[in-house]
């Protein structure tokens, strides 16, 4: 596991350290530095750009040039290069912009602190999409070793914010797509990871997208497309003793989790249905399901 450091310092908290902090060379600070010596992060979380908003960005440069400085760190394999740890949507409409030199803060930043401050720079961003998002949290979560509460605590989000985010990655990538390209939202995302087989998953987006269904009707339709079987299973027990055992289990979950379970038992095969009420208890389950 990663070591973990101080997430949700921030980009704000970085521009706020003085020099001596850093403890760096000469040529950290504010400088200005030709843009062709600046390289986008292959692996910051957003990589969709609308060029509409790109456009209007390079023609805000054009008239006041570039206010707030970007946030870059020095390539070590590229002598007098840099890499873009926050900013990389003014680097690439001051490109647009015809501007040949772009104002730059250098700090000396680790792989680890660049990743961070990357991901939380682009997640306080309202526009920014919510499988990208999603990959940024999990990014933190499974690369970096957080868990959701430190990762909610970071962007300023909600646990079950962060929970639920999370969750449309498990989305079919058809699904994933509509939802990047705004054709569908994230609770239609939710909604249909509702469905209990996944491989239906994506003709019930396709339905939704030709009907121009809400989230709500996409809710309906996911719980109208489940089978009688699958809607109400019976529970199918060999014998009263049996019946007796899974009875008592079901007790003894319910009472550890604090929610409603049911054991479904089909000769020795089956489910476990956890039912909730909030996505507080939802966050609650995840939490515990993943002992993060």
């Amino acid at each position: 596991m990663a070591e973990k450091r101080g997430l949700g310092r921030g980009l704000s908290a970085l521009l706020g350290e003085s020099e001596e902090a850093q403890g760096g060379p000469a040529q950290l600070g504010l400088r200005d530095i030709p843009i062709d010596l600046i390289h986008r992060n292959e692996h910051q979380p957003r990589f969709r750009f609308d060029e509409a908003e790109l456009e209007d960005l390079a023609a805000s440069l054009r008239r006041t040039g570039v206010l707030q400085p970007i946030l870059v760190r020095p390539l070590k394999d590229m002598d007098g290069h840099f890499q873009i740890v926050a900013g990389e949507r003014r680097w690439r409409a001051a490109q647009k912009a015809g501007l040949h030199v772009l104002p730059a803060i250098v700090r000396d930043l680790g792989d680890i602190e660049v990743m961070e401050i990357s991901i939380v720079e682009n997640v306080q961003r309202s526009d920014l999409n919510a499988i990208e998002e999603a990959m940024a949290y999990n990014q933190l979560i499974e690369g970096l070793g957080r868990t959701h509460g430190e990762v909610a605590e970071a962007v300023g989000k909600s646990r079950a914010h962060v929970a639920n985010t999370v969750r449309l990655i498990n989305l079919p990538g058809e699904v994933r797509e509509h939802i990047l390209a705004g054709h569908l939202s994230a609770g239609h995302g939710r909604a249909l990871l509702g469905a209990h087989e996944f491989t239906r998953i994506s003709a019930l987006a396709e339905q939704v997208l030709a009907q121009g269904l809400s989230v709500r009707a996409t809710e309906a339709l996911v719980r109208e497309s489940e089978t009688p079987s699958m809607a109400k299973p019976a529970k199918v027990k060999a014998d009263s003793g049996s019946s007796a055992d899974i009875a008592a289990l079901e007790h003894d979950l319910s009472e550890g989790l604090g929610l409603d379970v049911a054991v479904l038992d089909r000769d020795g095969r089956g489910e476990v249905r956890i039912s909730y009420k909030t996505l507080e208890q939802l966050d609650e389950i995840c939490r515990r399901l993943t002992r993060s």
